[in-house]
């Protein structure tokens, strides 16, 4: 029987989640994410475990609304032409198992200007701070992971009312959960 475990940024994002489906809250950012899953994961028996990384995202394409499940999250600070150019494979891009074929950047800046969200756009529909750290982590335990993103705000100017946002955000978030484990 699959066994769920929901990982948010922060608690507010996860708010809604169903009694009874463990949550975990890793804090912003990559690394926050990677080392509170990695361990989580380590702490549990993982046999026929899911990891859903339940949060919000800002739309980097204007018209971008409502949920998305992720096929791919690319690590969109690094330095991965320069990391390629010495040999070394920097996984700037993972992909994800069931997903709704859209692009997640993820990376360590709370996108809210112009010019970064016009470039990001060029690669991905929708940015975060946490989804690249907790598919790398899950990937590393060799637990599946599904990304379920509802659009908060549209990684502009806006961005900075965030936090009044995410309610509303987490309750569609929480709906989703509700739906969709059993």
């Amino acid at each position: 029987m699959t066994q769920y475990l929901v990982v948010s940024a922060i608690a507010g994002e996860a708010r809604y989640v169903p009694d009874g489906v463990p949550v975990v809250v890793t804090g912003v950012g990559k690394t926050a994410a990677a080392v509170a899953v990695s361990r989580a994961l380590a702490e549990r028996d993982t046999t026929d475990l899911v990891v859903l990384n339940v949060g919000t995202t800002g739309a980097l394409r204007d018209g971008l609304s409502g949920l998305f499940l992720p096929s791919k999250v690319i690590n969109h600070d690094v330095n991965a032409d320069a990391v390629r150019a010495i040999g070394l494979d920097p996984q700037d891009e993972l992909p994800i198992e069931g997903g709704d074929g859209t692009v997640l950047a993820s990376g360590d800046v709370f996108v809210a200007d112009p010019v970064v969200r016009a470039r990001l756009a060029e690669r991905a529909q929708l940015v975060d701070m946490e989804a690249y750290g907790v598919v790398y982590a899950c990937r590393a335990y060799g637990v599946p992971v599904r990304v379920v993103k509802h659009v908060s705000d549209s990684a502009d100017e806006a961005a900075l009312d965030w936090p009044a946002l995410v309610d509303a955000s987490a309750k569609v978030l929480g709906e989703w959960v509700s739906e969709n484990v059993r």
